[in-house]
């Protein structure tokens, strides 16, 4: 199972705004960070950070990952998915949105680990979206929390 994380270098996005780079590399440093965290705190830590976050659209989560892979080159390694996905997270975050910010397994043999971001219910930036071939089963789930709908209010009685 292959997916094209590369973006060719005629596509990559080198005129970005002092401000986009600067918050892009915020997110990538916090995306190693938080990548080295177990896995159970990993989560909460996503859980917290995705609250009052409106869902982040198709376009608004696949700018993410263009400037996070445009901005570092380890990011567009096999085994870089796990740092990857949590930094598109937080470069979605900066921008006030969240995507759905998943890990799981594969389902075919030999089971390999990965993690990814998805748009309206569809992973965004694992190759070219045919949804066939991206044959994972979801272990952990962040999805966006509208802190109206959930209530962290408490009351008193």
């Amino acid at each position: 199972m292959s997916f094209q994380v590369m973006i060719p270098w005629e596509q990559r996005n080198r005129r970005r705004t002092l401000r986009d780079r600067i918050a892009t590399r915020l997110a990538l440093t916090a995306g190693y960070v938080l990548a080295r965290q177990p896995a159970r705190r990993l989560r909460r830590i996503m859980e917290r950070l995705s609250r009052g976050a409106r869902p982040a659209t198709r376009a608004e989560t696949q700018a993410a990952v263009d400037s996070v892979l445009s901005a570092s080159l380890p990011m567009h390694g096999l085994k870089a998915c796990l740092p990857r996905s949590v930094s598109v997270a937080l470069r979605c975050r900066l921008r006030g949105t969240w995507p759905t910010w998943c890990t799981g397994v594969s389902r075919s043999l030999p089971p390999a680990a990965h993690a990814w971001v998805e748009a309206d219910g569809e992973p965004v930036g694992e190759g070219d979206g045919d949804r066939g071939e991206f044959a994972f089963v979801k272990m952990l789930v962040v999805a966006p929390r509208d802190e109206r709908t959930y209530g962290t209010a408490r009351t008193r009685s």
